[in-house]
């Protein structure tokens, strides 16, 4: 029996489905400010502003959808394979904006060629799951999402799963879920084909640490912050007032670098501070859900997860002669003058 295809509408009541009816009604709810998940991000840097708009951003309703790709940032890489791929949509959690996301050129210009169509679910998606603490071995029973008055200001406040009695069984945790012997594996094979044992790659480089304490360090009642997104000393101070009881301070998704005043509040505060998964880590922690969730709501469409695969190479110990060669050429004859 011939079953109907998904069309790009179809996406669109999945996703409001999913964040419980998140996503704007109406043109109207995109500058009304009614909604709360439409958001506009700044750094006050002129013209870089970004608008997140939940929901379907390009494409057109109708358009039916039998393959889509769910992936956490977009780029012409992530567009180019989903062209190669036979993908019709794309579901990309972080916010999209004409030329940053799309190989320096608008979106319509892109995407229109290739006919695809995508939607964005970044702070809509937020706040819907407890995944991030249950990886790290806690239960939230306060989620907060603009903490502090900070829209996508996110913190959590949990207490430890019985099973995880200090901060190196979390660690332990971390290391099984995450599959980092896996990603281990990868890096030194790769270093062996490309005969670079300097070669990184962000998950392995960007692994779990303790900050404050110690892995035998008890851990029960945890504050879990997100640095990268506004998380201050004061907030940190504000958060252990209201509760006491914490003993452990987890930052996940980004990290702080090394005299960071977290470390030092934290220090202060009488907190172990343990650095948990990086953002490398948010295609499992927040992507594999959701794809998933989308295959059960679209049972007959095929639905693709993403992976970004980042490596840094030494430039004295990139090895292939030839593109080096021709990278010397260009160099020399055409942009140092």
């Amino acid at each position: 029996m011939h079953q109907k295809n998904a069309t790009v509408e179809d996406v669109v009541i999945a996703l409001n489905t999913i964040t419980g009816g998140r996503l704007p009604s109406k043109i109207g709810d995109l500058f009304s400010g009614e909604n709360p998940f439409v958001v506009i991000k700044s750094s006050n840097i002129p013209g870089k502003e970004v608008t997140e708009i939940p929901g379907l951003v390009f494409g057109n309703p109708d358009q039916a959808v039998q393959k889509l790709a769910v992936l956490m940032t977009l780029t012409e890489t992530a567009i180019e394979l989903a062209c190669a791929t036979g993908v019709d949509a794309i579901v990309a959690h972080h916010p999209v904006a004409d030329a940053a996301n799309f190989g320096g050129v608008t979106m319509k210009n892109y995407l229109g060629l290739y006919g695809i169509a995508v939607f964005e679910l970044h702070e809509a998606f937020h706040g819907l799951h407890p995944g991030l603490a249950y990886l790290h071995g806690h239960r939230a029973f306060r989620v907060e999402i603009a903490y502090g008055g900070i829209p996508g200001n996110i913190m959590y406040v949990g207490k430890a799963l019985p099973e995880i009695k200090t901060v190196g069984d979390m660690l332990s945790r971390l290391q099984k879920l995450m599959c980092l012997e896996e990603e281990h594996d990868m890096l030194k094979t790769e270093r062996e084909v490309r005969n670079c044992r300097t070669l990184e790659e962000t998950s392995v480089a960007a692994n779990f640490k303790v900050l404050c304490g110690c892995e035998d360090s008890k851990f029960e009642n945890i504050i879990h912050i997100f640095p990268h997104t506004g998380f201050t000393p004061e907030h940190l101070e504000r958060a252990v007032r209201e509760h006491p009881e914490a003993d452990t301070l987890l930052a996940s998704i980004s990290r702080v670098p090394d005299k960071h005043p977290l470390i030092e509040k934290a220090g202060e505060l009488g907190l172990n501070f343990v650095v948990g998964n990086s953002h490398a880590m948010e295609i499992f922690e927040n992507g594999l859900p959701l794809a998933l969730a989308l295959q059960k709501l679209l049972p007959d469409t095929e639905v693709l997860l993403f992976r970004e695969r980042y490596t840094a190479t030494p430039l004295n110990a990139f090895n292939d002669r030839a593109l080096h060669a021709y990278a010397a050429m260009i160099a020399d004859e055409y942009l140092i003058k």
